[in-house]
C-alpha cells in the first residue's frame, strides 16, 4: 500500500473507533451506578477483560493490547469518578473552605518562625508577610503546635532544598498535625562562613549550622579537611548567634549575610554553598483550610496498599485527568516494614470539578488520605 492508502485506512478505523469508545465508557460509567459495583468488584471485571483480550492470538502485540485495555480502564475510571463523585470528608472540607470569602493573601498576621532574628525563615516570613508580627520558636514542632493551638494565625518553616533535598521533620510533622498549608515561596540562598572581625580562615577550628546549610557546603567543608570541628544545630542565624559569643573567635557560623550585621560578625568566606542554584522552599501552614485566589496547587499525604500496581494506579489515574504532577515523594511507615506513605504535589485547583472528583476517589481507594492544602506559591 501507498502512505496516502495507509493513512487514509487509519483515518477510516480511527472514524470507527472513537463512537466505540465514547459508547464504551459510557456503558461503563452506567454499570457501575446501575449495580453500586465496589471496587473490587470493578477490578475483577477488569481482570476478566485483560485475561480475555490475552488470549485472542494477538501474537507479539499481546503486551500492547494489555497496555491499550489497561489505559481504557483507567480512562473510564477517571470519568466514572468525574460524572459520579463518592463524596467524603474531603468534600465537605473543600465546600466548607471555599464557601468562606478569605479575600486576598493577607500582609499581616502572628506569624511562628523556628529559630531567632537572621534566621532564613525569617526572611521567608517577611517576604510573605510584610506586616506581620514574627513570634520565633526554638524548634519546628513548637511552631506547629502555635499553630494549631491558634496560638499563631501562621507559621512559616521550610520544606525542601533544591540541592539538600526535603526537610524530612516537616513532611512527618505535616502528618501528624492538624494544620493546612495555605502559602508557599521560594528563597536563593547564598551561605558565608561568619566569624567575629579579626579571625582567618585558618584560624576557624569549629564551625556550626543548621543540618541542611552543612549538607548544601558539603564541599567547601570537605576542602577544610579534618581540622575543623562540624556541629549541627537548631538555626542558621542560632549559629550565628553562638559565633559572636565565642571567647576565641576560632569558632565559625554558616549563615546568611543578614546575620553578619545583627550579630556583630564578618564573612570570611562567602558564597560557599554547593550551588548557585540553592533555593529553598518554605510552605506557609494555617489552623484553618483557607483556599486564596489563585490557589493552583495541591499536596496530599497518602498511604497506599501493600500491593503491585498501587502506585501505578493512582498515576494512571492523574494522568487520564490531564494532573501534572510536580512532586512525589516516599517515606517508610514507622512500624512497618517495608511500607511507605507518599508525599504528591500537583498543579491543580479544587474548583475544578475534575479534580475535586479525584480527590474523593483517592481518599476512597487508599489506606490513608491527608489534604494538606489547595495553595499558591508567592
Amino acid at each position: 500500500m501507498e502512505l496516502d492508502e495507509i493513512r487514509n485506512e487509519i483515518d477510516r478505523l480511527d472514524k470507527e473507533l472513537l463512537p466505540i469508545i465514547l459508547k464504551r465508557m459510557k456503558l461503563s460509567a452506567s454499570a457501575a451506578d446501575t449495580k453500586a459495583l465496589s471496587p473490587a468488584e470493578i477490578k475483577s471485571r477488569e481482570r476478566e477483560l485483560l485475561k480475555w483480550a490475552s488470549e485472542q492470538n494477538c501474537g507479539d502485540m499481546e503486551q500492547y493490547i494489555h497496555r491499550f485495555y489497561s489505559s481504557l480502564f483507567e480512562l473510564g475510571r477517571a470519568y466514572r469518578e468525574t460524572c459520579s463523585p463518592v463524596g467524603g470528608t474531603v468534600r465537605e472540607l473543600i465546600k466548607t473552605a471555599l464557601s468562606r470569602d478569605c479575600g486576598e493573601f493577607p500582609q499581616t498576621g502572628t506569624v511562628a518562625v523556628q529559630g531567632v532574628e537572621g534566621a532564613n525563615s525569617q526572611m521567608a516570613a517577611d517576604s510573605l508577610f510584610p506586616r506581620g508580627n514574627l513570634i520565633f520558636f526554638k524548634s519546628f514542632e513548637a511552631v506547629f503546635d502555635a499553630v494549631e493551638s491558634g496560638l499563631c494565625r501562621f507559621g512559616v518553616l521550610p520544606i525542601e532544598n533544591s540541592s539538600n533535598g526535603s526537610v524530612r521533620a516537616n513532611y512527618d510533622l505535616l502528618n501528624r498535625k492538624n494544620v493546612k498549608i495555605v502559602r508557599s515561596t521560594r528563597l536563593c540562598i547564598r551561605h558565608e562562613l561568619l566569624a567575629k572581625p579579626g579571625a582567618t580562615l585558618d584560624g576557624i577550628r569549629e564551625i556550626r549550622s543548621h543540618e541542611q546549610a552543612l549538607g548544601q557546603c558539603s564541599e567547601f567543608l570537605k576542602s577544610l579537611g579534618d581540622r575543623v570541628k562540624v556541629v549541627p544545630c537548631a538555626n542558621t542565624a542560632m549559629a550565628a548567634e553562638l559565633a559572636s559569643r565565642s571567647e576565641f573567635g576560632d569558632i565559625a557560623a554558616i549563615a546568611s549575610h543578614p546575620a553578619c550585621e545583627l550579630y556583630g560578625l564578618v564573612p570570611i568566606a562567602k558564597n560557599i554553598q554547593n550551588s548557585d542554584n540553592n533555593y529553598t522552599r518554605f510552605i506557609c501552614i494555617s489552623k484553618d483550610c483557607d483556599i486564596y485566589p489563585g490557589a493552583d496547587r495541591i499536596s496530599l499525604i497518602l498511604a497506599l496498599k501493600h500491593r503491585p500496581g498501587a502506585l501505578y494506579e493512582i498515576l494512571a489515574k492523574l494522568t487520564a485527568l490531564e494532573i501534572n504532577l510536580i512532586k512525589l515523594e516516599s517515606c517508610p511507615i514507622v512500624g512497618h516494614d517495608f511500607e511507605f506513605m507518599f508525599f504528591f504535589e500537583m498543579q491543580g485547583s479544587v474548583h475544578d470539578p475534575k479534580v475535586a472528583a479525584m480527590l474523593e476517589s483517592l481518599e476512597q481507594t487508599c489506606e490513608s488520605f491527608k489534604f494538606l492544602g489547595n495553595y499558591a506559591e508567592a
